[in-house]
């Protein structure tokens, strides 16, 4: 059942060759968003891992942008909160913020500074993993407000680009994963 799931969110990735430069094949979700019976399938089958991995969450935290397009339903799914970690400048208040390199030069995420409490714990999800530098710095945000990071959640993984290995003991999942 799952792997029929699967394979109909598989169906609604679209490849994009020599984007956003050449030699890199860019993975679309548009497709998979314009559907809303495979978005309720990708929200499902997030929901049933988390169920079943974690008997507390406390937060989804998503990452900007996309995280922010599953991260909110899943989060009305389970129940709880919805964090929003931005790039710098997007957030009011006191926020925490850490930079980080990127393939073509540095960036910097920030979370606002009362997003969560010590030992809250948290979920962060994405769309995508590649290199693991963003995932990696949301980590260490959390980190820096002390709450607990159970897991790193994405659709999905660009397994050649090794960007798991980044977030060293942090555990992670994705749906889907391509070469």
């Amino acid at each position: 059942m799952n792997e029929e799931r699967l394979r109909r969110l598989r169906d609604r990735v679209r490849p994009f060759p020599d984007f956003p430069v050449p030699g890199v094949l860019f993975r679309d979700i548009s497709p998979l968003l314009k559907d809303p019976a495979a978005f309720r399938t990708l929200i499902d089958l997030l929901e049933d891992h988390l169920r079943v991995s974690f008997p507390q969450i406390d937060f989804i935290a998503g990452l900007d942008s996309r995280g922010f397009l599953i991260g909110p339903p899943l989060a009305q799914r389970l129940g709880i909160g919805f964090v929003p970690i931005r790039k710098k400048g997007k957030l009011p208040g006191p926020t925490e913020s850490v930079s980080y390199a990127l393939e073509y030069g540095k960036a910097e995420l920030e979370i606002q500074s009362d997003a969560v409490e010590p030992g809250q714990k948290v979920v962060i999800v994405d769309d995508l993993l590649a290199t693991g530098g963003t995932m990696r710095a949301a980590c260490e945000l959390l980190k820096r407000l002390k709450a607990e990071v159970l897991e790193c959640l994405v659709i999905i993984e660009l397994k050649l680009l090794k960007g798991s290995e980044k977030l060293e003991s942090i555990p992670f999942y994705s749906l889907l994963q391509y070469d």
